[in-house]
């Protein structure tokens, strides 16, 4: 008797597959139909309520970011933004590691470091951007400082909670059984930390951006701020919408490509959830 057998395991992988596959497609089909009634109420709105040259129409847009594809823009003035960015970034994390690590293993750097971190996380973006521009000018060092002061206090403050949170009594009881230092890092310390440390890195990276873009359009010779302003310059709606487009299309791949694969890579120790 030839096929699956009943009480075969293919049998239950195909049957537990099933739901999740349509589930998925589900989904997908309710993505691209939200973005499909977003672009229908957009097209209402620009040819019946306002002025298209105020609000162009999505096939405008689309059409000027063909342009800046075809002519190159896109990619030389993104990878200056991707440049500084990173740049700033690294520097916020070499700042906010060690400071978060400080504040969450002592009560004097605590007192010591929690007032000037507090503070330099509540001053808005758009100052660090004008204290940028009037300290450098237009040159690369404004972005990256911008981007550096606006994340640190993020990832420093989750790391120092990250910390906080690690349960005492398993630390000592690993002390009594005589662990190395290295293997209650390893064990007890790292895993309770790295949560807090990755949520720190995803919402100082995204506000990364915001600052970085902020910079390049008060004062930058490149970047896609840069493009953004010359955009205002020429009285392009379309073309400013273009560029935040590519904005939302690139934090879009780099969520999908980049940041759910690495936290599925270093949370792959936590128990999965059971599935309903």
């Amino acid at each position: 008797m030839s096929g699956v057998a009943v009480g075969d395991p293919r049998m239950g992988k195909r049957r537990a597959g099933g739901p999740v596959v349509s589930t998925r497609w589900r989904q997908a089909l309710l993505v691209v139909a939200g973005w499909l009634v977003f672009a229908g109420i957009w097209t209402y709105a620009s040819n019946n309520w306002v002025n298209p040259f105020i609000l162009p129409t999505p096939a405008k847009v689309i059409d000027e970011m063909s342009l800046i594809v075809t002519t190159g823009e896109l990619f030389e003035h993104f990878q200056w933004s991707l440049l500084k960015t990173l740049a700033g970034f690294g520097c916020a994390i070499a700042l906010g590691l060690p400071i978060g690590f400080l504040m969450g293993r002592s009560r004097w750097w605590r007192a010591f470091f929690h007032m000037p971190v507090t503070v330099a996380g509540n001053i808005p973006g758009i100052t660090y951007a004008v204290m940028a521009l009037v300290i450098f000018g237009i040159a690369l060092e404004g972005p990256i400082l911008a981007v550096a002061l606006i994340s640190m206090p993020y990832i420093a403050i989750n790391v120092a909670a990250g910390l906080d949170g690690i349960d005492r009594g398993l630390e000592k009881m690993s002390h009594v059984f005589q662990r190395s230092g290295r293997q209650i890092a390893r064990h007890v310390l790292v895993p309770t930390v790295v949560p807090f440390v990755f949520a720190g890195v995803r919402l100082s990276f995204a506000l990364a951006w915001k600052v970085e873009a902020i910079t390049e359009v008060f004062g930058s010779s490149n970047g896609v701020g840069y493009m953004i302003r010359q955009s205002y310059d020429r009285f392009s709606v379309a073309g400013i919408l273009a560029w935040m487009f590519f904005f939302v299309i690139f934090i879009l791949l780099v969520e999908r490509f980049v940041l759910q694969p690495a936290e599925k890579r270093l949370f792959r120790w936590r128990p999965k959830e059971a599935t309903s």
